[in-house]
């Protein structure tokens, strides 16, 4: 699967589940708290994920489009727990998103709009974190050098991560 198809989906769900909903391709697992999650065909493998707000955002009157974290399993690809953020604004090259979840801290590369941690162990490790924490913070700059704080609420992370293991058929 390509970024940009992930992207397109997460800016479709992102409005909420009625967005997923109205469009038969993208298949509702549940909502659970501050995640929800989704499942969809391409190229006749499923793929499922999780995504979330954040529920704070600053500053304040930021133009920003969606912003979203997502944490998605292709399991035709042997590919689980991939994170990725989207900031709703192109990130200034060469920086780095940084995340801290309970104050453990992760480095993600900018491609674009999105944010992506650099190889599978930091997934794993950012989805465990996920998992075990109450919020996370997700900070980044644009390219005309502002820089914004995002936070997420975690509650619901883990059965939302259930729901598309199960969906998938991912063995934990």
């Amino acid at each position: 699967m390509t970024r940009t198809t992930l992207i397109a989906l997460a800016l479709l769900v992102g409005v909420g589940q009625g967005a997923a909903a109205a469009n038969p391709a993208v298949e509702t697992l549940g909502a659970f708290q501050d995640w929800s999650a989704f499942a969809f065909t391409e190229n006749g493998q499923r793929v499922c994920f999780v995504q979330s707000k954040p529920t704070s955002s600053e500053p304040k009157g930021a133009r920003r489009g969606a912003i979203n974290t997502l944490v998605t399993h292709r399991p035709a690809e042997k590919a689980t727990d991939v994170v990725s953020i989207l900031m709703g604004y192109p990130l200034r090259p060469g920086s780095d998103v940084e995340v801290e979840v309970d104050g453990q801290k992760f480095k993600l590369f900018v491609d674009g709009e999105a944010a992506w941690a650099p190889d599978a162990r930091t997934d794993s490790a950012l989805a465990e974190a996920f998992a075990k924490g109450s919020k996370a913070s997700v900070k980044g700059v644009s390219t005309r050098g502002t820089r914004t704080t995002d936070t997420y609420s975690l509650s619901g992370f883990t059965a939302a991560s259930n729901a598309i293991a199960k969906g998938c058929n991912i063995k934990r």
